[in-house]
């Protein structure tokens, strides 16, 4: 481990960052005061692993009003990291925002969606197998989303919404740091610009056809963002110099811990962060958030790949460990490029507690990216699974005044 560490010091130099870093040493020394020696060398290591923590404590009044106090570790949000699948939740907001923005007859989010080729680079998408009627709906691609971070169910929503539509939702709400500039499919800047024809199909008759679309957001490109020493291209080819992310996604981990807030407790943020949802909408939303991969039929998931904790990082996935039935976490995770990340809602049912933590961490010891090989086993999980533990532990323990009422967020998943 130490020759590890070692090795990371010099290989993750290449990150590119400047502005202010915001910390608070309360949280610094809960985290230190309980650390195992590896946790403790990569919170010595800030610069290396380029790590950013937000833990959001909630307490209830009276009126079980939830009242937000948030603690940070290294939060800067000039600090670049790839944000990976946590850009699929303001995708899947927007996705059905846009739904009542049509106001159409008939048209909602279990509505055939059929996805047209309209341009080069595009893919038809008539039929979805993981559905139970063999039909793509927005409904079954959110749930894809969040049980298993779909990429292909991401860039169909993308589609629907549009690249200038999502972008300009981002700044109107208050999002401004944020960008989503493509698909998850291999495809030039140009080709993100533009969007499929779609129809949505009711009883076998067409109720809504959206034409193609290209967008005229302008985007600022200005800030170079380069990463580590060297990168495979798609051609399987070394590259030998940092890789280029300055036309990628941009979603600071301020932006994901807010947007996740205003999900789960919307009158707790003001209006304009909050997305134009219905009470339908929020329990799709805390369904699929929360649902384990072996709690769902349709799709039928292979538990021995998506196991329960597949996409819990907080306190579970470093192990496969088995998650209490107690305890549900709504969340959003993404990994990509040696980046970790997640932001996650955590209730204990059984204990009366409940927090909100954000984290992303980089774990590249080579220095070369799209190589596959990351350290998330040895040190991007259990990062998670010790941040989260040690404030799980604290949440038990700590003080409240009135203890909050849950029942909001239980869920069935039958």
């Amino acid at each position: 481990m130490k020759f590890l560490i070692a090795t990371l010091l010099l290989s993750f130099s290449m990150v590119k960052s400047n502005g202010q870093q915001k910390t608070d040493s309360w949280l610094e020394q809960l985290l230190r005061n309980q650390t195992s020696p590896l946790l403790q060398q990569v919170l010595n290591l800030p610069d290396t692993f380029h790590y950013q923590v937000i833990y959001t404590q909630i307490n209830r009044d009276k009126n079980n009003r939830p009242h937000f106090k948030n603690y940070y570790l290294h939060l800067d949000s000039n600090q670049y990291f790839n944000p990976a699948s946590t850009v699929k939740l303001p995708v899947a907001l927007c996705a059905l925002e846009k739904l009542h923005e049509l106001n159409v007859p008939g048209l909602n989010s279990n509505t055939t969606m059929l996805t047209d080729s309209s341009y080069s680079g595009q893919v038809s998408w008539y039929a979805d197998s993981l559905a139970e009627s063999g039909r793509p709906s927005i409904a079954q691609y959110i749930k894809e989303i969040f049980l298993v971070s779909d990429n292909d169910a991401y860039s169909r929503l993308y589609e629907f919404v549009g690249q200038q539509t999502l972008n300009e939702k981002l700044l109107q709400k208050g999002y401004t740091g944020s960008r989503i500039t493509r698909r998850f499919m291999a495809m030039t800047e140009e080709e993100n610009r533009h969007t499929n024809a779609i129809r949505f199909e009711q009883d076998g008759r067409i109720i809504y056809h959206q034409q193609p679309a290209v967008s005229a957001f302008t985007f600022d490109f200005s800030k170079k963002q380069l990463v580590g020493n060297a990168y495979i291209d798609r051609h399987d080819s070394l590259i030998h110099r940092p890789m280029d992310f300055t036309t990628h996604n941009v979603f600071p981990l301020q932006d994901l811990q807010q947007m996740l807030q205003a999900v789960m407790f919307p009158q707790s943020v003001p209006a304009q962060k909050r997305f134009a949802l219905t009470a339908a909408d929020y329990g799709l939303l805390y369904q699929y958030m929360s649902e384990l991969p072996y709690e769902s039929r349709y799709p039928h998931y292979d538990t021995t790949e998506f196991f329960a904790s597949y996409t819990k990082f907080f306190m579970f996935k470093a192990d496969k460990a088995h998650i209490p039935s107690y305890i549900r976490v709504f969340n959003k995770p993404g990994w990509s490029y040696g980046f970790l990340t997640d932001a996650a809602y955590i209730v204990d049912f059984k204990n009366n507690i409940e927090c909100m933590i954000s984290a992303s961490i980089y774990t590249n010891s080579d220095g070369v990216l799209n190589d596959d090989k990351y350290e998330y086993d040895t040190i991007g999980y259990p990062f998670f699974k010790e941040v989260g533990n040690i404030i799980y532990r604290y949440e038990i323990t700590r003080p409240r005044k009135y203890k909050p009422e849950l029942s909001a967020f239980r869920v069935s998943y039958k």
